[in-house]
């Protein structure tokens, strides 16, 4: 019987086989890439708001500690947004004719809060905690970055699952201590970061903690 396929059809089907694995293997790496990009975390992205309120106007430059909005913070699963009332104590007399500011005299006359748009929204089959957090040392720039240094408000980082697990199993990298929870700036490097960080953790009585429970309930 004549032969079918040339010789040079063994090297052609190697080829191909080995082609098929590298794209699977490329696709797969590719659609991990894309599933950690900023455009799916939507990490970096700045937030329109009702009101363009700027945290690098009103901590870094004019010094306004976190708690001042965020009352709960220290108390809390939840940061909260400052009602209406807190931002009129100065824009009552500050700015009080900006046509800017007016969604915000709005909201003061009628009752009616305003409708931020939430930047860091976690998925509702997961449990965060703030005042955990902070009475642990973690500090806001941890999780939020340098928000001092933000005009519009974006998220950091991609909140996904493996990051959180990142600082339950090595909180030593994050604590700092209790009275620099609330520093942008306290930024500690190199040894000194090691060996405070590690003290810290046995101070504050810290457990690696990375159970499913812990997170999700």
């Amino acid at each position: 019987m004549a032969q079918v396929f040339k010789p040079s059809a063994n090297t052609y089907s190697r080829l191909s086989i080995f082609g098929a694995l590298f794209a699977v293997a490329g696709g797969l790496w590719a659609l991990a890439a894309f599933n950690r990009s900023d455009y799916i975390t939507g990490a970096h992205v700045q937030r329109e708001q009702p009101v363009p309120f700027s945290h690098r106007h009103h901590v870094y430059e004019l010094g306004i500690d976190c708690r001042y909005c965020h009352t709960t913070v220290e108390r809390s699963a939840y940061a909260n947004i400052p009602p209406t009332e807190t931002c009129m104590n100065c824009h009552s007399k500050i700015w009080a004719d900006s046509p800017t500011l007016e969604p915000v005299r709005a909201s003061y006359r009628t009752g009616e809060p305003i409708e931020w748009i939430k930047v860091h929204d976690l998925p509702d089959f997961v449990y965060f905690d703030h005042s955990i957090h902070v009475a642990k040392g973690i500090g806001c720039q941890s999780c939020h970055g340098r928000v001092d240094l933000m005009n519009l408000t974006w998220q950091e980082s991609s909140l996904h699952m493996e990051w959180c697990l990142d600082c339950h199993r090595h909180p030593e990298k994050n604590v700092r201590p209790r009275d620099k929870v609330f520093d942008m700036t306290w930024a500690p490097t190199g040894v000194e970061r090691e060996t405070l960080g590690a003290r810290l953790v046995e101070t504050y009585d810290i457990e690696s903690r990375d159970d499913c429970s812990v997170c999700h309930r």
